[in-house]
């Protein structure tokens, strides 16, 4: 079988059940693991990604636009991405995964097939992955796992994630009961401000934390200086959606410049922490299980030793 993903997660999930000699193409975003960089890119972003996170959001928003103003008229709908269809169609592809949850995040189902509209002569099968809640990622891994005929071990692995995320929740629980909940708020972006959703208010609650903005199943909700302020975390976390560590130091002085960033209680308490969101919270495969435990480490700290990744978390 001929594999192209146009997905990390996806890419990640294909890893985890043993098929990845049949990966054949990649979107520029699959980075994980190590062995994919070698493969052929399918995709780009038509927007520039390396300015400031306060000019990504205007350029995504404008093309958004554009993009509405076009299905009004039956025009062509835009896309952040592009796929290179001559590469496409010369790796000749038996299935293809994409999403249908966020147009901003990766490829789009609809990319996919705008795609495979250019091309002759292909018909692989397209696989499209949109998960909302943990529940949704189990259920794409089982997916994925159908399409590669490896239901078993998709099975076998989504046992593996549930069984840690329930031992960490039995960890947690037991710091809990010494006292209320740490009120924690995890930022997807930083300009504008945008709190968490989908799966990671669930990431929180095993933690050990309370999430205190935005609701599982639902896309992450802008907030304004205001409303952060009035939230007023316990705890603090920055993982902006696609961004390292590194990116997000580099956007970090953004808030610190703002007058509500030194009144806030996890600044003054010192319980502000950066995660990797492109590698972690914001992935939704195999590595949201390390996610939640990046997420009680930030919590937690020094009251819960965890083995985690040192270079997806710093303690500000």
């Amino acid at each position: 079988m001929r594999i192209v993903s146009l997905l990390a997660s996806a890419t990640e999930m294909i890893a985890a059940l043993g098929c990845l000699d049949q990966l054949v193409g990649r979107s520029h975003e699959c980075d994980y693991p190590p062995e994919v960089l070698r493969l052929p890119l399918l995709s780009r972003p038509v927007i520039d990604t390396n300015t400031s996170s306060k000019q990504i959001d205007t350029q995504i928003k404008q093309l958004a636009h554009a993009r509405d103003d076009a299905r009004e008229n039956a025009l062509k709908a835009l896309s952040i991405y592009t796929i290179d269809t001559e590469l496409l169609q010369r790796l000749q592809p038996d299935i293809i995964f994409t999403q249908t949850q966020c147009e901003v995040c990766a490829v789009s189902e609809q990319d996919v097939v705008q795609a495979l509209e250019q091309t002759t002569g292909l018909r692989p099968r397209v696989v499209s992955l949109a998960p909302y809640r943990l529940q949704d990622v189990w259920e794409d891994m089982l997916r994925v796992g159908k399409a590669l005929d490896r239901e078993r071990q998709a099975q076998e692995c989504i046992q593996g994630y549930q069984q840690r995320l329930q031992q960490l929740q039995a960890q947690t629980t037991s710091l809990v009961a010494s006292g209320p909940r740490p009120r924690v708020a995890v930022l997807e972006w930083l300009d504008p401000l945008m709190g968490s959703g989908n799966w990671t208010p669930q990431l929180i609650d095993y933690a050990g934390g309370e999430n205190i903005c935005g609701e599982t199943g639902r896309h992450a909700p802008w907030l304004t200086w205001e409303q952060l302020s009035d939230l007023d975390p316990d705890v603090l976390i920055l993982a902006p959606c696609g961004f390292t560590i590194e990116r997000t130091r580099q956007d970090l002085p953004l808030l610190q410049k703002h007058p509500t960033w030194s009144t806030l209680r996890a600044v003054r308490e010192g319980r502000v922490s950066l995660i990797d969101g492109n590698y972690y919270l914001n992935r939704s495969g195999p590595r949201l299980v390390e996610s939640a435990e990046l997420l009680a480490h930030a919590i937690w700290q020094q009251r819960l030793p965890l083995s985690v990744d040192p270079s997806a978390y710093i303690l500000l």
